[in-house]
């Protein structure tokens, strides 16, 4: 079986050395649609050097190396085709405000390999520090088909309850037609997000966007609209993808405030409000 779920979870983490500067946090900013309008003083945060603010999602990006999932497909005990794997959810925890520019050393292992029947689910933790400790620790949960049925652990439940009550706020937000193609510079060259061939390969009639550009858009709805523009008040995300979004599209963000704690829903407004985040929260200061 291309999948060894022992020999990945036993394999010693990989680690790497990464760096940034400002412009690979301004390129992050513009391809997660930040800049509309293009002289606001709350966009100019993410869009101009001498005021800049680092969401925290960058992180994600940070190096501009393949992301999780791809990071993932090179495990020792993982082999298995690109075309078969979806990015199935994402957490962030950062510990302490990101530099616009720096250097880290990150480290990379599968902590969890869950069997999902027909398929299996992937963890793959990443954690990053600098020469002043710790900075943020990712999670990426990776579906990968047609690799269940090995009798494993199914792995506990990620789907909390749906909120109650009228959001808070509700946020409409545009994806432009090129985002993808801009998202992708940031280090996600997937050709399932620019090549309608590709995507064809992999079930969709066309291209659709980042799922982790679908989760800086949203971490940034948040921090504008619920808390003061503060990125240093974020302290974790996480979310499920529940659904593509393809570029053009109008995302609904409806935002429910708790003690804490920001809990989100995201649907694409031009297909009938079809779910593409759930399970999303925000903990903050």
């Amino acid at each position: 079986m291309p999948l060894d779920a022992a020999r990945a979870l036993a394999a010693p983490p990989r680690t790497a050395r990464i760096s940034w500067a400002v412009k690979d946090v301004l390129l992050y900013h513009l391809g997660i649609g930040a800049g509309h309008p293009a002289t606001d003083p709350g966009e100019l945060r993410y869009t101009l050097e001498s005021r800049l603010h680092v969401l925290p999602s960058f992180a994600t990006v940070a190096g501009g190396g393949p992301p999780g999932v791809i990071r993932a497909l090179s495990m020792p005990g993982v082999d298995v085709d690109l075309a078969r794997v979806l990015h199935a959810g994402q957490s962030l925890t950062v510990h302490r405000p990101l530099p616009a520019e720096g250097s880290a050393t990150t480290s990379d292992r599968i902590v969890a390999v869950y069997d999902k029947g027909g398929a299996a689910l992937l963890v793959l933790r990443t954690e990053a520090a600098d020469t002043d400790g710790p900075l943020w620790t990712c999670d990426a949960r990776i579906h990968v088909r047609g690799e269940g049925g090995w009798g494993g652990d199914r792995g506990p439940s990620t789907r909390g309850g749906a909120p109650t009550g009228p959001p808070d706020r509700t946020l409409g937000v545009a994806v432009r037609e090129e985002q993808a193609l801009l998202y992708r510079l940031t280090g996600d060259r997937n050709p399932l997000h620019a090549d309608t061939a590709f995507a064809a390969l992999a079930g969709f009639d066309r291209p659709i966007l980042h799922g982790l550009c679908t989760y800086g858009m949203t971490l940034k709805a948040v921090v504008d609209t619920l808390l003061d523009g503060d990125v240093t008040r974020v302290r974790s995300c996480a979310t499920r993808f529940a659904g593509v979004v393809h570029p053009g599209e109008t995302l609904r963000v409806r935002m429910w405030r708790g003690d804490g704690e920001v809990t989100v829903a995201v649907s694409a407004v031009d297909r009938g409000e079809a779910p593409v985040l759930t399970d999303t929260t925000v903990t903050h200061s």
